[in-house]
């Protein structure tokens, strides 16, 4: 399988100057799908600051945006250290919580460590975040919150109970913020992705590949995809066009709400 297998779609110009002005925060800003969303935001006219625990992942993507003439700045943090963020003061206009991670096991066996580092990480870190950039957002009379929920947001899997407890909490969170944002010019919404083609997805299909002694298409319909009607991976680029579709004019009158991507799972 090859990334043509993911959802491709048309280049969708964005001004250069759409977000001209704008301050950018993107969690997870060196993995495949927050890259990719820094480098849209960055092409829109926007300075992007990238957060990631991985310094060289973050340092590598600062270049490739300053290379092609963005404006971006790196952040090495962990966010999963909860308590260095409680007196967090963020000048940003818009906040983009991605970053995540994964665990699977049956909930009865669930490693209680991993349990607390997910929550930690994937709904205290996005609320702490939120609560630093708010008081700009406030007083600046305008302000995007996006957070990168999931599938799993709307939906449930066996054996990922702290993931999909993660992803459920930031729904809410992303609700109460769009109600409480809405008369100071800002809006929060959430955007929810099915399998999204990354280098790690792709390794990961590897992986299992040979793992099973299945071909990577079987291991794709058969497996990864088996809850989406469309048998497709969406692509990085989709995703990224979302956000910049939540921080434009287009998207004004539109808070508390889903932008799914995930290929019709939740259809089910």
């Amino acid at each position: 399988m090859t990334p043509s297998s993911a959802q491709r779609i048309p280049e969708i110009p964005t001004p250069a100057g759409a977000l001209a002005g704008r301050r950018a925060l993107v969690t997870g800003g060196a993995g495949g799908l927050g890259s990719g969303i820094g480098k849209a935001v960055a092409a829109a006219g926007g300075h992007v600051v990238l957060a990631d625990v991985d310094e060289a992942g973050l340092e590598r993507v600062v270049g490739e945006i300053t290379e092609a003439g963005g404006s971006a700045e790196a952040w090495p943090v962990d966010l999963s250290d909860t308590a260095a963020l409680a007196d967090l003061r963020l000048e940003v206009d818009i906040l983009v919580n991605n970053a995540g991670i994964q665990h699977v096991q049956p909930l009865h066996e669930f490693d209680v460590a991993k349990w607390q580092l997910i929550q930690q990480l994937m709904l205290t870190a996005p609320f702490l975040l939120t609560r630093a950039a708010l008081p700009h957002m406030y007083a600046s009379g305008w302000g995007r919150i996006i957070n990168i929920s999931s599938a799993h947001g709307l939906r449930a899997s066996e054996y990922k109970s702290a993931y999909v407890s993660a992803k459920h909490g930031l729904e809410g969170l992303s609700k109460v913020t769009a109600l409480e944002g809405a008369p100071h010019g800002v809006t929060s919404n959430c955007i929810n992705p099915g399998y999204v083609w990354t280098p790690l997805v792709e390794q990961q299909l590897k992986d299992q590949a040979a793992t099973h002694g299945m071909s990577e298409e079987e291991v794709a319909e058969q497996v990864m995809l088996k809850k989406q009607a469309l048998k497709q991976f969406a692509s990085v680029e989709a995703i990224a066009q979302a956000v910049l579709f939540c921080c434009g004019p287009h998207s004004s009158s539109m808070t508390g709400a889903n932008l799914v991507i995930d290929g019709g799972w939740s259809a089910q």
